[in-house]
């Protein structure tokens, strides 16, 4: 076989198996939304979609499923622990990144890393030992409110203490990509270290800032266990933080397994799957719209 027509063979090979291998992540979400479907169809075709979304009344043996409690509680739980781990997370990098020395980064890399590996049960039981006890007995008598500890503001605070790490490690490389010309540039002209950052640095980085916490956002969203150990596991529509939630991550986690053989409780499960499959869809449509936007901002 001539030399250069091996050559060509070698690479069409190459290149078919990296189509096949595109192919197959780009389907990945595609057959994970049919499937969801699929299973949780028997519930949708029963009941309307907007009486399952909105309704709030879960009685599962009388063939009643509003999952508008359970999607409140996830609202509650995501969007207080973002609030709480975006500035923790963005100073933090900020300070590692063009304040702290060398070495402290060098420290804190493996340390971060470590955070972001720890099973999510044991942030779980952490929250179980130091936070609810923090909040039964100090955080919601200061605030005239009584509660047992188990609480929407209890899953967010976990939560929060989850996602820094993994938000974290995404802003340290975006801030490192920043080029080095950029920021000597504005120095040499009589700017300060902050306002480099503030003027410079975070315009320059904002596409990159909102993808990791959209991410966060999303990583959020889906967390089960740990938040499922301290949240509370009340089904009704929580009118505060110091009040108990339940996720639909959690209502899956503790139904699903005793469940199954009941048609359609499998089905309404599923459809608590679908919810979080599509949200989880929008924050990163919305993510990525943002990005663009920033982009053609700068």
């Amino acid at each position: 076989m001539p030399l250069g027509i091996g050559r060509k063979l070698k690479e069409r090979l190459h290149l078919s198996w990296m189509t096949i291998c595109l192919a197959i992540v780009i389907l990945l979400p595609i057959v994970l939304g049919i499937g969801l479907v699929w299973k949780s169809w028997a519930l949708m075709s029963d009941t309307s979609i907007l009486h399952l979304l909105f309704s709030t009344v879960w009685k599962p043996l009388s063939g009643k499923f509003g999952f508008f409690p359970y999607i409140v509680s996830s609202l509650w739980v995501t969007i207080l622990a973002i609030i709480l781990s975006a500035p923790i997370a963005l100073l933090s990098a900020i300070h590692l990144s063009y304040y702290g020395k060398k070495w402290l980064l060098n420290i804190m890399r493996p340390v971060i890393d470590i955070l972001a590996g720890i099973p999510s049960v044991i942030y779980g039981v952490w929250g179980m030992l130091v936070i609810v006890p923090m909040i039964s007995e100090y955080l919601a008598p200061m605030m005239g409110r009584s509660s047992s500890g188990y609480s929407i503001l209890a899953g967010a605070i976990v939560l929060s203490v989850m996602i820094i790490p993994f938000i974290l490690n995404i802003l340290l490389e975006i801030l490192r990509q920043v080029p080095t010309g950029l920021i000597e540039a504005s120095l040499s002209l009589g700017a300060t270290k902050w306002e480099t950052i503030r003027k410079v640095i975070l315009r320059k980085a904002r596409p990159g800032i909102v993808s990791a916490f959209g991410l966060g956002l999303s990583r959020a969203f889906g967390e089960t266990i740990a938040v499922l150990m301290v949240v509370g596991n009340v089904a009704h529509i929580p009118k505060g933080v110091f009040q108990a939630g339940y996720p639909l991550p959690a209502l899956i986690a503790n139904n699903y397994g005793e469940m199954m053989s009941i048609p359609m409780y499998d089905s309404a499960l599923m459809f608590a799957a679908l919810i979080l499959f599509v949200v989880v869809t929008i924050f990163n449509l919305g993510s990525r719209y943002l990005i663009i936007h920033s982009e053609n901002r700068l």
